[in-house]
């Protein structure tokens, strides 16, 4: 989470509460740790990392998004699906938030990247293969 978190508010100090620029360290962060540089350009999904992203634009519409994950992981026990849901409640709750533009289309951007990431999981999730927490497997 402080990967995405960190440059955004550094960003904020040094140049201010820009949405445009804001939204577009943001991004950076968030493309870094999918394809990290250091890791020969491999990385993880990105939801950490927008999760850190999030604290630092607009904290208020990530704490839905946050309930979003945690109801679906509590009903399901699958963490890709919740992760799957929170990402596609991202951009309707920050432009319901009436974010900036930059940061609704940031929103965009990042919740298509993560269903990219995810389609493996989401191939398992099809299957009824995806592992959950506590049962390993989930029943077909």
């Amino acid at each position: 989470m402080l990967k995405g978190y960190v440059p955004v508010q550094v960003t904020r100090l040094v140049m201010g509460s820009v949405p445009s620029a804001l939204a577009m360290v943001g991004l950076a962060a968030f493309l870094g740790s999918l394809a990290s540089v250091f890791l020969k350009f491999r990385g993880g999904r990105g939801v950490a990392t927008s999760l850190g992203v999030w604290l630092a634009l607009a904290p208020e519409p990530i704490s839905i998004v946050v309930l979003v994950f945690g109801a679906v992981l509590l009903l399901t026990r699958i963490v890709s699906l919740a992760s799957l849901m929170a990402a596609l409640a991202l951009p309707p709750t920050v432009a319901a938030w009436n974010c900036s533009p930059p940061y609704v289309l940031a929103a965009i951007f990042m919740t298509a990247m993560v269903l990219l990431r995810h389609s493996e999981n989401i191939a398992r999730l099809i299957r009824g293969e995806e592992p959950s927490i506590l049962r390993g497997r989930t029943q077909p």
